[in-house]
């Protein structure tokens, strides 16, 4: 709490990366719930624009590195969870 919050995520793809790759980044809250996305990238980042995270996720990753990372600015206990990111990369997935 009080720190922004790096959430890492490295991948790799047998395939070239172009502008197709798509990497998604979605949360369950710790105490169950429904999944929600809170960061999209396409060719540049998408940040939710609803839900706790609205306003509070920056893009860090750098795809040409295999970096899909980002950070959680102001995080909040009640941020806890599990979060998930996918990488695909057509036709590596």
């Amino acid at each position: 709490v009080g720190e922004q919050a790096l959430l890492k995520c490295s991948f790799k793809s047998s395939s070239p990366v172009t502008e197709s790759l798509l990497v998604d980044w979605t949360y369950r809250p710790h105490s169950g719930g429904r999944m929600e996305t809170v960061f999209h990238y396409q060719s540049i980042p998408h940040p939710t624009t609803a839900g706790k995270f609205r306003d509070r996720i920056s893009w860090v990753g750098n795809v040409a590195n295999g970096d899909a990372s980002i950070v959680i600015h102001s995080p909040e206990l009640s941020d806890n969870g599990t979060f998930i990111c996918s990488v695909k990369n057509p036709p590596d997935v």
